[in-house]
């Protein structure tokens, strides 16, 4: 479905608790996407997938998964990935994400060295 858009470039999906699918999908939109926000007030749960298969998206500036299933450890994080991002929300579900509860202190330090390149 997404096919039929292949100029979109915000992608705002919010309040929706029926919203279901996996990010994978938005591939499709790797070459113009630059917002994508999924969630909201209402939480979407039955959205999945790993974060890191947008890591590639060259334009994507904006990426707010906060209130999704989505995955992933922050830590997976290279220099190559999310080269324009300015502002990124990921949710508890991803090591790293906000709301995050980390087991050791110890592992702070990771999540930080791999953010700081990426928000500075």
């Amino acid at each position: 479905m997404l096919a039929g858009f292949p100029i979109l470039k915000e992608l705002k999906l919010s309040n929706n608790r029926h919203l279901t699918g996996n990010i994978n999908s938005l591939r499709v939109l790797k070459e113009t996407l630059v917002m994508v926000g999924i969630g909201g007030i209402e939480y979407c749960e039955n959205v999945q997938g790993n974060f890191m298969d947008l890591a590639d998206f060259a334009r994507l500036k904006e990426l707010d998964l906060s209130w999704t299933a989505v995955t992933g450890d922050i830590r997976d994080i290279c220099e190559r990935d999310f080269l324009a991002m300015e502002e990124l929300a990921l949710p508890n579900g991803v090591y790293g994400g906000i709301g995050f509860a980390f087991q050791r202190i110890s592992d702070a330090p990771d999540v930080i060295s791999t953010l700081y390149p990426i928000m500075k």
